[in-house]
C-alpha cells in the first residue's frame, strides 16, 4: 500500500507494508529478547538460497518483554550482525510480536474503492483499538468474501503502538538499513511453513502446531492447511536453563552460556539440570496444546514442530513426541536450500531452529 514503514494519515501513524507485496530481496532482521539475527535469501525457479546470515547477542535487558528498552545497544547489535553477515542488502523487513498487535476482522462493502475503504476504516478505527489513535500504527488487507453475502468482504485490520514500530525502525536505520516492511511474527512463521512441510514424512497433514521455545517466551502457533488459526504466548523459555546453571555452579550468565555450548559443565549437569528443564519444556508444550484444544473445534494435531534455540537440545523432540503422542520434528527451514560460500554453514545449521521469523521476513521479498 505505502512505500515507507511509517507514514502519516491525518493524526494516525500508519503501519505500512504489512500486507503489501514486494518484488526485491529483503534482509530479514529478527530482534528477539536476547539476540539480533539477520538473514538474506535469493530465489530462482521457486528454490531459495541462503546468501547471508549473521547474529549478535544482545546485552541483558536491551529488550524487555519483547519491547526495546536500550535503543543504542540494539542498534549496535544490528550493525554487528550485519557486518558479520557480509550482506550488501540495504532494505530490511522487521517483525513485531503477536502480543504487541491487535488484529480484528471487520466486514465492509465490496463496492468501496481502496481509498474509500481506507478512509472508512480509519474513521471507525477507535471502535476496534483501545489506544489513543494518535499513538497507533495500523494497516489492513481485504481477505475472502463473506459467506452469506457476495457484496461483503472481510477485512483484516492490524494495529500496534507506533512506538513499537518506530524503535525497531530506528534500530535498523542505525545500521544504515532502510526499513521497508513491518510484519507480525505469526505471519512470518506462516510464510516459512512450506519449508518446514518438506521435512514431514506424510502428505496427509492438515493441522500443524509449531512450538517456538525462545529465550523468555514460548509461542504456540497452529496452522490449518498452511494458514495460521491460533497463536498463544507463554512466559517460559531457555533462559530458565541458563539461570539454573548459574545458580547451581555459581557462574555468570556469559560463562553459563559458554559452558553449556562447549559442554564443559560438571558431570551432574544432565541429570540435575538439563533433564528437569526438558521435562518442564514438555509440560509447557503439552499445556499449550491443551489450551488450543479447549478453545477450538480441534482435538488433535497432525504434526508438531519444535522451534527456537531450545529445540536444538538433543533428544528433546523425542521426549515431546512420546509425551504428546504426535510426530515431532525440529524446525530446519534451510533443509534442501543452497548456501552461499560466504555463509558459515555450521553456524547456520546450529541456529536453524531459531530462524523461522528471520526466514519468513526474508521471504517477504518474493511474495
Amino acid at each position: 500500500m505505502l512505500s515507507q514503514v511509517l507514514d502519516f494519515y491525518g493524526d494516525f501513524v500508519v503501519l505500512a507494508n504489512l500486507f503489501s507485496k514486494k518484488s526485491k530481496s529483503l534482509l530479514g532482521v529478527d530482534i528477539s529478547s536476547t539476540s539480533v539475527k539477520v538473514l538474506e535469501l535469493s530465489e530462482a525457479d521457486g528454490k531459495y538460497k541462503v546468501e547471508a546470515y549473521g547474529s549478535e547477542v544482545l546485552p541483558p535487558n536491551a529488550v524487555v518483554e519483547q519491547s526495546i528498552s536500550n535503543d543504542e545497544a540494539v542498534g549496535e547489535a544490528v550493525k554487528k550482525a550485519l557486518e558479520r553477515s557480509r550482506s550488501s542488502a540495504k532494505r530490511a523487513s522487521l517483525a513485531v510480536a503477536g502480543s504487541a498487535v491487535i488484529t480484528k476482522h471487520i466486514q465492509m462493502s465490496r463496492g468501496l474503492s481502496d481509498s474509500e475503504m481506507d478512509m472508512q476504516i480509519r474513521s471507525e478505527a477507535d471502535q476496534y483499538i483501545p489506544y489513543p489513535l494518535e499513538e497507533v500504527a495500523l494497516d489492513w488487507e481485504v481477505q475472502e468474501t463473506g459467506e452469506d453475502n457476495t457484496d461483503i468482504v472481510n477485512v483484516l485490520l492490524a494495529a500496534c503502538r507506533s512506538e513499537t514500530v518506530e524503535r525497531r525502525k530506528d534500530a535498523v536505520e542505525y545500521a544504515d538499513l532502510e526499513a521497508v516492511v513491518v510484519d507480525i511474527e505469526a505471519y512470518c512463521i506462516e510464510r516459512a511453513y512450506p519449508l518446514l512441510k518438506q521435512q514431514m514424512d506424510s502428505d496427509d497433514v492438515e493441522i500443524v502446531a509449531i512450538a517456538d521455545v525462545g529465550a523468555t517466551m514460548t509461542t504456540l502457533s497452529v496452522l490449518h492447511n498452511g494458514v495460521s488459526i491460533y497463536t498463544r504466548e507463554q512466559l517460559f523459555g531457555g533462559k530458565q536453563l541458563t539461570e539454573d546453571i548459574m545458580r547451581r555452579y555459581g557462574l555468570s550468565e556469559e560463562d553459563a552460556v559458554r559452558a553449556r555450548k562447549e559442554g564443559t559443565l560438571a558431570d551432574d549437569y544432565e541429570s540435575e539440570i538439563l533433564q528437569p528443564f526438558c521435562t518442564a519444556v514438555v509440560q509447557q508444550v503439552s499445556r499449550s496444546l491443551q489450551f488450543f484444544f479447549s478453545s477450538s473445534q480441534f482435538n488433535e494435531v497432525d504434526y508438531l514442530v519444535l522451534a527456537g534455540g531450545t529445540a536444538s537440545i538433543d533428544g528433546l523432540d523425542e521426549m515431546v513426541q512420546e509425551a504428546v503422542g504426535v510426530p515431532t520434528i525440529v524446525a530446519n527451514p534451510f533443509a534442501g536450500m543452497g548456501v552461499a560460500q560466504k555463509v558459515n554453514s555450521k553456524v547456520l545449521n546450529e541456529d536453524a531452529a531459531s530462524l523461522l521469523v528471520s526466514c519468513g521476513l526474508a521471504m517477504r521479498g518474493f511474495d
